[in-house]
């Protein structure tokens, strides 16, 4: 199912896609959030004529903001009765006077097909930058499953099934049910007069944040913004997490979401303001067993089709896996064979000419005296790093890679 919605997904998006902008001179509008989809909702979960209230937090501040939807594996058309925007102020309530409705091409409500997306009109609303909007979405239809990103880190809220229209409703007590993960919403794009750029990491669980903490903002990119916020005077280059839990390069099965060479144009090039891109992925294609030079092929057309966007590249070494994870299949680790892999695979990104720029998390993680272990202050399940790795990560990076123009 996933294959072919994603196909149809790449047909659809043509006339819909946003519009990519490389030169940091001429941002208006810049991509302050995203979340990549990458299945569709378990059996378990779905939606009858209610609404879904879904947080994201902006990165950079603007004037107006409008917001992409994803049908990518859904396999009827999503029937949004009506949508609005607002600042969230706790949980699911919201700042007075703060809510707008949200249009597509002046309609308020909007059916997208099977396999695509929509982009919806702009609207005035002021926001911060690290200001946390409330998304609301009334889906029409009985047992409805979404197109999702599974671990939002994020928590949303949900409506009673047969509560039909709430998305203008300000009160705590109407939504009851709450989700982690992050459902149809894959993009909030903010018109700013203050940001020079916006960055993608694109990545995988240790992007996507597995081991960090929901609502914390606590995985490597945060701490990275927050570092660049600091150094700019305030927030100049938006921050996109573009990670997937379980995502590879290329198409290695079993195949549990797009590749990377699948969805690199929906989840960073076609993207408003992107600047830069952070590529750090590889580690699941070798836990699958496939082979260095098949990653680093991979690798080199990614970089290669953001150079020819004149994007700024920069990749990241592929960090230790132990042998046996910690309350994991044992057959997640690395064995010799694989860590070889690795080594040829991150020889080959510090030595890369062709990259603007390196993150050596390989070197920051590896436990002192083993290169192929998980350094255990850093170490949340031996594969991802806990808070304090990503941290570590984090203020590793040399931050003069990341240039905002003035």
């Amino acid at each position: 199912m996933q294959t072919t919605s994603f196909a149809r997904h790449l047909v659809a998006t043509g006339a819909l896609a946003l519009t990519a902008v490389s030169s940091a001179e001429a941002q208006d509008w810049v991509a302050a959030w995203s979340s990549s989809m990458q299945s569709a909702s378990p059996e378990t979960w779905s939606m009858t004529d209610a609404t879904i209230r879904l947080i994201a937090r902006t990165t950079v501040a603007g004037d107006q903001v409008r917001i992409r939807l994803e049908n990518t594996f859904g396999e009827a058309p999503l029937d949004i009765g009506a949508a609005t925007i607002g600042l969230q102020a706790s949980g699911p309530a919201l700042v007075p006077n703060s809510v707008r409705p949200i249009r597509f091409s002046a309609s308020p409500s909007v059916t997208i097909p099977p396999g695509g997306l929509v982009v919806s009109d702009p609207l005035a609303l002021p926001v911060e930058a690290e200001q946390r909007l409330a998304i609301s979405l009334h889906v029409r239809g009985t047992d409805v499953r979404s197109s999702q990103h599974s671990n939002g880190l994020t928590t949303s809220y949900v409506t009673e099934p047969g509560t039909g229209d709430l998305t203008t409703a300000v009160e705590l007590d109407l939504f009851l049910d709450t989700t982690n993960s992050i459902h149809w919403l894959s993009a909030i794009e903010v018109h700013s007069s203050s940001a020079r750029g916006a960055i993608v990491a694109f990545g995988d669980s240790i992007t996507d944040g597995s081991c960090a903490t929901v609502d914390g903002y606590d995985r490597w990119e945060d701490v990275l913004y927050t570092r660049l916020r600091e150094r700019d005077g305030g927030a100049r280059l938006a921050m996109v997490n573009a990670g997937i839990g379980g995502n590879t390069v290329i198409r290695v099965p079993p195949v549990g979401s797009p590749p990377g060479l699948e969805r690199f144009d929906r989840d960073a090039l076609d993207l408003a303001g992107v600047t830069h891109v952070v590529l750090f992925l590889g580690t699941n294609d070798l836990r699958r067993d496939a082979e260095a030079d098949q990653v680093i092929a991979g690798l080199d057309t990614l970089m290669q089709r953001a150079k020819d966007r004149g994007l700024t590249v920069i990749a990241s070494t592929i960090i230790p896996r132990n042998p046996v994870p910690r309350g994991l299949p044992a057959n997640l680790g690395f064995t010799p064979a694989r860590n070889a892999a690795r080594h040829q695979i991150n020889d080959w990104i510090r030595n890369n000419d062709d990259l603007d720029g390196v993150l050596d998390f390989d070197a920051v993680m590896q436990a002192d005296g083993d290169k192929d272990l998980v350094e255990p202050i850093y170490d949340c399940d031996g594969i991802h790093p806990n808070v304090l790795g990503y941290a570590a990560m984090a203020r590793s990076i040399d931050l003069d890679l990341f240039t905002a123009a003035p």
